[in-house]
């Protein structure tokens, strides 16, 4: 009985430890040192309403709009996209040299080029037709943005340069100066865009 006590309270001490006191002490430090990334990195418009998060795309759709790469979430059974939602984050499997793969990267290129009134044949930026490993990626390549910039100012009647300014403006460069690439976050551009026209007016 002695043992078994003991155990029981080893028990109860390490589940006090770890299920709460290291929890709580670890999120008030994040709230401490990154108030914003542990909330979520929640962006905010000029009215201080919650309009999204920086870590995950929308679906925008307008040609007014720059549009994030293609999204690979899933139901919950999997039986379906359910594009862009944050619950259900989901890559989506397929080999890069399937016959499936290949037709969705065709008819993604395709449209791609259709929608930025492209010429046939012009090279599309890969993740403009290729889903991310979490199918929400919040970032698109400045390559891609810039083939979209035409469709923009045309739909908003702005001066392309203007457009390709505002990209150059909000980018993001490579993490430390040297990983990865220079990439645009389409909520916070879509948003520029958007306080842009307001100013205009």
């Amino acid at each position: 009985m002695k043992i078994a006590r003991q155990s029981l309270m080893a028990t109860l001490f390490l589940m006090f430890i770890c299920g709460v006191v290291y929890p709580l002490a670890v999120t008030g430090m994040a709230h401490l040192v990154f108030s914003g990334q542990a909330e979520g990195s929640l962006v905010k418009n000029a009215n201080n309403t919650v309009v999204g998060s920086s870590l995950i795309a929308q679906g925008f759709q307008s040609p007014r709009y720059f549009h994030p790469r293609p999204s690979a979430a899933l139901t919950p059974d999997g039986s379906g996209p359910l594009p862009y939602d944050g619950a259900f984050s989901s890559p989506s499997n397929i080999g890069p040299d399937t016959k499936q793969e290949i037709k969705n990267v065709t008819d993604a290129a395709n449209a791609y080029r259709q929608e930025n009134h492209l010429p046939p044949g012009t090279p599309v930026p890969v993740d403009a037709v290729t889903a991310s490993g979490s199918g929400l990626d919040p970032d698109i390549s400045l390559e891609n943005a810039f083939l979209q910039v035409p469709r923009v100012a045309e739909a908003r009647k702005l001066n392309p340069e203007t457009v390709r300014n505002l990209v150059m403006r909000i980018k993001d460069d490579p993490q430390f100066g040297f990983l990865g690439t220079a990439r645009v976050n389409v909520l916070k551009l879509n948003m520029a865009l958007d306080t842009l026209a307001l100013k205009q007016n």
